[in-house]
């Protein structure tokens, strides 16, 4: 029996304009209503994962920047997982080496050292994904990134290791899969590192021990939900954690076909509200049983 549902946001939760659809929401509400717990679990800071949610009008527990910290629906944390300082200046160093730009997420928010350099790669990835969307609207979008204050610029990431700050997560990213795979070589390395990826032009790194199966299994145990009885939605490989925990592991339909190959279900598209369709599906099928 279904008792918990976890969504991943990007790609899954969220539609072709960064919303929750209405059929995702009303159905996220009749989850809720037949006792059913509801938890995201993003890749995304915890500033901007309760944007889209707010906006929808839901307020849900998530577990945020893949499973480094848990916050609930009051956005009290619940759970913290980060990298020590040791690792997030051995990852920064191997990837500058590497010449790769990346973000880091912190407890208190996201940085980066070239602003342009990010708008610019964020565009370029959006409009990889959603080639139909009016380039004005997808430079307005990164450009609101920046100045509604999600990411903050500063010259050196050191000095953000070396403050008192939890270091997260760091969000790689580069257009050329070689040195996307190098630099994941250069990091497995390292140890005590998560390698994964929300997308083809981007690596996610978090200490080993911060991973969305991991969040999520605490999560459930701090309930008695048994791992049998949560379905986990995703479409990406920073899912694949929490898809192998779950009973009810389901796959977007715009999951990359090995994501889909691991799943016990495969759901319609995020353009196409997939979310709805896979937990009014499988609830139903469920009361049947």
């Amino acid at each position: 029996m279904i008792k918990l549902i976890a969504s991943d946001m990007d790609g899954t939760l969220l539609n072709g304009s960064h919303e929750v659809g209405k059929e995702t929401v009303q159905a996220i509400k009749e989850a809720k209503d037949a006792g059913i717990e509801v938890i995201i679990a993003t890749g995304r800071s915890y500033k901007e994962a309760v944007v889209p949610l707010k906006n929808a009008g839901l307020s849900l527990p998530v577990i945020v920047v893949n499973g480094a910290e848990i916050r609930n629906e009051k956005g009290e944390q619940l759970y913290q997982e980060g990298l020590s300082t040791q690792k997030a200046n051995e990852a920064a160093d191997a990837l500058e080496q590497l010449d790769i730009y990346f973000e880091i997420y912190t407890e208190e928010g996201t940085y980066t050292n070239h602003r342009e350099h990010g708008i610019q790669l964020l565009i370029d990835i959006f409009l990889t994904s959603n080639p139909d969307t009016p380039l004005p609207h997808v430079k307005e979008e990164a450009e609101n990134r920046y100045d509604e204050g999600h990411v903050h610029v500063v010259d050196d990431y050191h000095a953000v290791f070396s403050s008192s700050e939890t270091v997260y997560k760091f969000l790689a990213f580069s257009s050329k899969p070689e040195k996307l795979e190098k630099a994941k070589e250069v990091l497995n390395n390292l140890g005590g590192l998560a390698i994964s990826s929300s997308g083809k032009e981007n690596l996610e790194i978090t200490s080993v021990d911060a991973q969305k199966g991991i969040a999520l299994e605490w999560f459930i145990n701090q309930r008695g939900i048994d791992a049998e009885d949560v379905m986990a939605i995703g479409d990406n490989y920073n899912d694949v954690s929490m898809m192998k925990l779950a009973g009810w592991s389901v796959a977007m339909g715009n999951a990359p076909k090995d994501i889909q190959e691991i799943c016990r279900h495969v759901t319609s598209t995020n353009r196409e509200e997939g979310v709805a369709k896979a937990i009014r599906k499988l609830t139903e099928t469920e009361a049947k049983v």
